[in-house]
């Protein structure tokens, strides 16, 4: 009697084992999804390998260790970022091609490409015109300490006062065939090496070889003076 008894209480306590036990939520095992955008950027999280990466991208993790050098046992550490896409580098193709020399070569008119526009560099009565065999440019009457602006935009290649008969002189080279030249300035506002823009104030107007305000201005081509009426507007 006692014995069955036992057996009872037995069966009773795994009952309640088993009840307690059925009682407990499950938790479902969610397999990876493959929420990763391909073509982007991913930076790895606490618990990431690179076998879940590979799935979630739907890239495979061998493509994921190819494109971001990533040798075996294929490791990853939280906050790497790795590249969900092949990066392709493109390389610049040199045309070898040899041309012939006859069709490739264009006449090109030297005086065209280099032409210039030029201005006046001060506005005032004429007070000399330009002779070859005495006058090398023009003197161009104002007052002093008038504005004086480059003829044509530049590189200043002479600043200052050491050539005899010319006073404070400004020589601006504009191309390798031309330069203009301003004489008898009372201040030079612009340095050797300075570029200067067409219209540019560069100089103050002093007193000519006459005792008056007035400018000389030369135009020089090839280093020889040439008449500056044929090119100012």
């Amino acid at each position: 009697m006692r014995r069955s008894y036992k057996v009872i209480i037995f069966f009773i306590i795994i009952m309640c084992i088993a009840g307690c036990a059925s009682s407990q939520p499950k938790v479902p095992v969610q397999p990876h999804k493959r929420d990763l955008t391909k073509g982007s950027y991913y930076t790895v999280k606490k618990g990431d390998t690179l076998y879940s990466i590979g799935y979630r991208s739907g890239h495979g993790y061998k493509r994921l260790a190819a494109w971001n050098k990533i040798p075996p046992p294929y490791k990853v550490y939280q906050g790497q970022k790795l590249k969900l896409f092949r990066e392709i580098k493109y390389k610049k193709t040199q045309n070898k091609k040899k041309l012939n020399k006859k069709t490739s070569t264009i006449s090109i008119n030297k005086e065209k490409v280099l032409k210039l526009y030029w201005q006046w560099p001060v506005e005032g009565k004429l007070l000399r015109n330009f002779y070859r065999t005495g006058n090398k440019g023009l003197d161009i009457a104002g007052y002093v300490g008038k504005k004086i602006r480059a003829a044509e935009s530049g590189i200043v290649v002479y600043s200052g006062s050491g050539l005899v008969g010319y006073g404070k002189l400004l020589i601006i080279k504009h191309n390798y065939l031309y330069l203009s030249a301003y004489a008898h300035n009372r201040r030079l506002l612009v340095k050797e090496g300075h570029k200067v823009s067409k219209g540019q104030v560069i100089a103050e107007m002093g007193v000519g070889v006459d005792a008056k305000p007035a400018l000389h201005f030369e135009i020089r081509k090839n280093g020889k003076s040439v008449n500056p009426i044929l090119y100012l507007p």
